[in-house]
């Protein structure tokens, strides 16, 4: 993967998902400038420049320290609050769209002019099978992961002469701390392996390596869209 010496904000990075992709990322030569509300233990070995971020309240200078030129954006975080409809609170839908949506949307307004004078930079957003699947009990997380491609192809067609690509990437089930519930037997974890064509679980590396492409020189041609990697549950039976 073209990635090595590009400099790329990774938000959402202390585990998961985001760890994953702070490691392999790492490992091809970028220059990371990764946030989140703390550093874990994992993200601190690797060579990065941390910073202080929770998306769920304003910015401030919270991202300041970034460099003039971004080649890349990433926007990692997420939730799974799965219950019966009737039973979401208001305030956990607006929680979820805060988290997912707003917070995406202040990260990449802060860091717009800086995309720009790369002269050809990349976003990646996440969003979930379940907002082109639809599942029972996911509500919340599908309407605010729905939104996120909304803006996804919005923003690729909004900065496309500005050669900013946008895409999104959308996982199935996948084995990180945020899904520790859902597989925390080995019943579990063979029924959310069953649901899958290719019969396994999702692993961090496989959004990880989905990630760097999109990131990367390879993927130049493509913007505006919407990766699966589940597995093939969103489109096979």
């Amino acid at each position: 993967m073209e990635v090595a010496d590009k400099n790329i904000l990774l938000v959402g990075a202390s585990s998961g998902i985001g760890l994953a992709t702070a490691q392999l990322l790492s490992k091809l030569g970028a220059h990371l400038y990764t946030a989140s509300r703390h550093e874990s233990a994992e993200l601190a070995e690797l060579n990065t420049t941390f910073l202080p971020l929770d998306v769920t309240q304003p910015l401030g200078t919270a991202l300041d320290a970034l460099p003039e030129v971004l080649h890349g954006v990433v926007y990692c975080p997420g939730s799974i609050k799965l219950r019966p409809f009737e039973r979401i609170p208001v305030a956990d839908f607006q929680a979820d769209f805060q988290l997912n949506v707003l917070g995406a949307v202040q990260v990449l307004q802060a860091c717009m002019k800086r995309l720009k004078k790369a002269e050809g930079a990349s976003v990646v957003l996440f969003s979930t099978v379940a907002a082109d699947t639809g599942m029972a009990f996911h509500a919340s997380i599908a309407t605010a992961k729905a939104a996120v491609e909304g803006l996804t192809r919005a923003l690729a067609a909004e900065y496309a002469a500005s050669n900013i690509r946008v895409n999104c990437v959308a996982p199935s089930l996948t084995d990180t701390p945020l899904a520790a519930a859902l597989l925390s037997t080995p019943e579990k974890q063979e029924a959310g392996a069953k649901r899958h064509p290719l019969q396994r679980i999702g692993q961090p590396q496989d959004l990880a390596y989905m990630t760097s492409f999109l990131l990367s020189d390879h993927s130049s041609f493509i913007t505006g869209q919407v990766m699966p990697v589940d597995g093939g549950m969103g489109r096979l039976k």
